[in-house]
C-alpha cells in the first residue's frame, strides 16, 4: 500500500495503487456451511472503503451528461446508512472512486470534479478538472499526491463520432485539489490508472504508458511504450495489474458501453481476449488466449497471485474464467477453466487461497457470490447477492464478510 493511503483494512479500490485485489485474512474463520448473504438496494453504487475499524463507505452516483456522486457511511452489519454526504459536483457519468487518504481525509473524483470530504462526509474542497469528460478514478502517490485522467472510452448510449483526445494526467495537490502538474499519453486511455511507488502506469488504446513523479512534475518515459494491441480484431486494454516485474491486462474491452445488465453476447471483438503482459524492465509483450472465442469482452483486471504464481482470467462477453500458472520468464500454461459469468473486479485471501467470484445467472436474473479455490477452481459456496444486475464492479474485505457493490445493490457475504 503506498504511503499516501489511510492505514486501514481496505483504503481503495482493488486494494492500492497496484491492484493487487488481495488482502491477508480476507476469508479468515471462513465456513461455507454458514455463509449468508444480506443486501440492500442502492442505485448506483460503485465501492466500498475503509478508513478506521468501524468507518465503512460507499460511493454512489446519479446517470447522465450532468450526474452527481455522494457518499455514504454504511453500518458495516446492516448496510443501513449511518451518514451521507450532500451531492457532490460531478458531470458526465462514468463509475469514479474514493479513497481514505493518510492525512485522514476522504477523496473523491468523479465526473469531471474532484472533493475532498472530512469523516464526517462534510466537504473540505472541491475542483472542477479541466476536461468536459468523464474521470475515471484515481491513484494516490507516497508523497500524498492525487493523480486522476480523463476517461477515453464511450459511455452507454454513445458512439463513436471522433476519436478521444490523448488521455491528460493531472496531479492534484491533496488538500486545496488544486492542478500542480499535468502531462499527456500520445494515446486516448480507457483504463483505471495504476502505479507502484512514484511510477504512474497508462494503458492506452493501444500500449502501455509509463509516467515518473518527482515532486513537481509527472514526466512521460518516452523510452517505454511497448505495444499490445497488435492482431486484426483485437481492442483495447483495461485496468493494470502491477505485480511479478510486469503489468497484467486484459484485452477486448470494446463494448462496455453496451452493457445490459449483463457483458454477455456484448462483445464486439473478433480477435479473442487475451491476458496480456507486459514486461516493466524490457516492455516485453505476451499474449494468452482466455476463451478462445470472438466476442470477448471485459472491462476489468485480471487477478495475479503472485505466491502461488497464478493469473485468474475471465471473458464476460462469452461467460468463460480461466487460470494459468506463470512460468519464471512469464510464460502462461492453463491451470483450470470454468464456465461463469464473471464481470467484477476479484478479491483474494492469499493465505486461505479462496477468491471471490460472481456468477450472474441471465435465466433468473440473480448475480451469484461465488468463492473458489484459486490453485483449483473449485467452487466452495455459491449464494445469489440480491442484484438483478452483473456486478461489473468492486469488492471489498469485512470483518468475517466480504462486500460487492453492483449498479443497483451492495451485497455482504457473511459467515
Amino acid at each position: 500500500m503506498s504511503a499516501g493511503y489511510h492505514a486501514g483494512r481496505w483504503p481503495a479500490e482493488d486494494g492500492g495503487p497496484t491492484r493487487p485485489q488481495a488482502c491477508a485474512g480476507a476469508f479468515a474463520g471462513w465456513s461455507p456451511s454458514t455463509a449468508s448473504v444480506s443486501s440492500r438496494e442502492v442505485a448506483g453504487a460503485t465501492m466500498v472503503v475503509w478508513r478506521d475499524p468501524d468507518e465503512l463507505y460507499l460511493l454512489g452516483h446519479t446517470a447522465g451528461d450532468d450526474a452527481v456522486a455522494w457518499v455514504e457511511r454504511l453500518d458495516p452489519l446492516t448496510l443501513a446508512p449511518r451518514a451521507r454526504s450532500v451531492e457532490l459536483l460531478g458531470g458526465p457519468a462514468w463509475p469514479g472512486g474514493i479513497a481514505a487518504h493518510a492525512d485522514g481525509g476522504l477523496h473523491v473524483v468523479f465526473g469531471r470534479h474532484a472533493h475532498r470530504l472530512r469523516p464526517d462526509l462534510s466537504v473540505a474542497a472541491s475542483a472542477e478538472l479541466p476536461r468536459e469528460r468523464a474521470y475515471n478514478s484515481f491513484v494516490v502517490l507516497p508523497d500524498g499526491h492525487l493523480v486522476t485522467k480523463d476517461f477515453g472510452g464511450l459511455r452507454p448510449g454513445e458512439s463513436a463520432i471522433e476519436p478521444a483526445p490523448p488521455a491528460q494526467l493531472c496531479v492534484l495537490d491533496p488538500v486545496s485539489l488544486e492542478i500542480v502538474a499535468r502531462a499527456e499519453v500520445p494515446e486516448p486511455s480507457i483504463a483505471r490508472l495504476s502505479a507502484d511507488g512514484a511510477l504512474v502506469y497508462v494503458v492506452g488504446d493501444t500500449s502501455l504508458f509509463r509516467l515518473a513523479w518527482d515532486g513537481i512534475d509527472l514526466a512521460l518515459d518516452e523510452g517505454f511504450a511497448p505495444r499490445y494491441r497488435t492482431l486484426a480484431g483485437q481492442t483495447h486494454g483495461w485496468d493494470a495489474v502491477l505485480s511479478m516485474g510486469a503489468a497484467w491486462f486484459l484485452d477486448d474491452g470494446a463494448g462496455s458501453e453496451r452493457y445490459a445488465g449483463t457483458f454477455r453476447g456484448q462483445g464486439v471483438s473478433t480477435s479473442p481476449l487475451h491476458l496480456v503482459r507486459v514486461g516493466l524492465v524490457d516492455g516485453s509483450v505476451s499474449l494468452t488466449e482466455v476463451s478462445g472465442l470472438s466476442g470477448g469482452l471485459v472491462a476489468n483486471p485480471p487477478l495475479i497471485d503472485p505466491v502461488r504464481r497464478l493469473a485468474v482470467a475471465y471473458d464476460s462477453g462469452n461467460g468463460v474464467m480461466a487460470a494459468f500458472d506463470i512460468g519464471a520468464d512469464g510464460e502462461t500454461t492453463p491451470r483450470w477453466r470454468v464456465d461463469q459469468d464473471h464481470g467484477s473486479h476479484l478479491l483474494l485471501d492469499p493465505d486461505r487461497g479462496l477468491v471471490l467470484t460472481a456468477d450472474h445467472d441471465g435465466e433468473r436474473w440473480m448475480e451469484q457470490l461465488v468463492v473458489r479455490e484459486i490453485e483449483t477452481g473449485v467452487e466452495q459456496a455459491r449464494l445469489d447477492s440480491g442484484s438483478a444486475l452483473q456486478s461489473v464492479l468492486f469488492p471489498a474485505p469485512g470483518d468475517r464478510c466480504v462486500y460487492l457493490c453492483s449498479f443497483s445493490t451492495v451485497s455482504r457475504l457473511a459467515w
